[in-house]
């Protein structure tokens, strides 16, 4: 029995949760993001948050490696590497706004702009040319301060790449390795708050199998998939992530 091996959890609650690493991994695999998003609302609602994240933090890191290598030939490093430093910049002023700011208000002005961020995305807008430095460092800044804040932060950028030139491998490319590289500083906070203990190590050995499978399979779908799916998908992402933290859906979510 599942909680023989994971005293802290009934049988129902493991099973729910390696559910949503399943869903995740696929929609990861598929997308090149998203994961968290699915996994980590029904995770944190069953279990504690913090062991949520810190087991999908180590999943998504490990299993999602061999995506990222395969990203890297393909991505655009030149608007990667400036977002991500200012990225890293920004998070502790995201998250010092959070300690300070009305909770409930600053969730309604970051669902807004994600919203907004959608919206732009659907109207088919689009910028023509490379982005510039500034561009980049700004879509970055962005991004940085809302992880900070809500740790929502992939929005400003999935909407940043989607609305550029590029074809759906490059920017499913980009969001890989974007991630994985941003990751780092979690990963840096997670060990020094001592979040990596030896009840996330188990949890881990029931989670990973099922979003290995699932990630695998998601990958290959991605390969079939054209490039009006793919931009579908990724909308639908970014407006579960709006909706799923509007303070006016607490009592259904929450």
């Amino acid at each position: 029995m599942l909680s023989e091996f994971l005293p802290s959890f009934s049988d129902p609650t493991v099973l729910l949760v390696c559910l949503a690493a399943a869903v995740g991994g696929a929609v990861r695999g598929f997308a090149g993001f998203g994961g968290a998003m699915i996994f980590m609302p029904v995770a944190s609602a069953v279990i504690d948050p913090r062991l949520a994240a810190a087991a999908f933090l180590v999943m998504d890191d490990i299993l999602a490696l061999p995506m990222a290598v395969r990203a890297v030939r393909i991505c655009d490093w030149r608007t990667i590497l400036p977002a991500v430093a200012a990225a890293m910049l920004t998070v502790p002023l995201g998250a010092a706004v959070l300690a300070h700011s009305d909770p409930r208000l600053l969730r309604w002005g970051i669902s807004l702009l994600v919203l907004a961020l959608l919206a732009l995305l659907v109207s088919g807008w689009r910028y023509k040319g490379r982005p510039t430095l500034p561009i980049s460092c700004g879509v970055g800044m962005t991004s940085g301060f809302l992880s900070g804040v809500s740790q929502i932060s992939g929005p400003p950028v999935i909407a940043f790449w989607m609305s550029g030139p590029s074809a759906a491998p490059v920017i499913r490319a980009n969001l890989i390795v974007y991630f994985a590289i941003s990751s780092l500083g979690a990963f840096a906070a997670f060990w020094w708050n001592g979040f990596f203990t030896m009840e996330v190590a188990r949890l881990l050995v029931v989670l990973m199998p099922a979003n290995a499978v699932a990630l695998f399979i998601g990958t290959r779908l991605f390969t079939f998939a054209s490039e009006k799916t793919f931009r579908r998908v990724a909308y639908t992402l970014v407006a579960l992530a709006a909706l799923g933290s509007l303070p006016a859906l607490d009592g259904v979510l929450r």
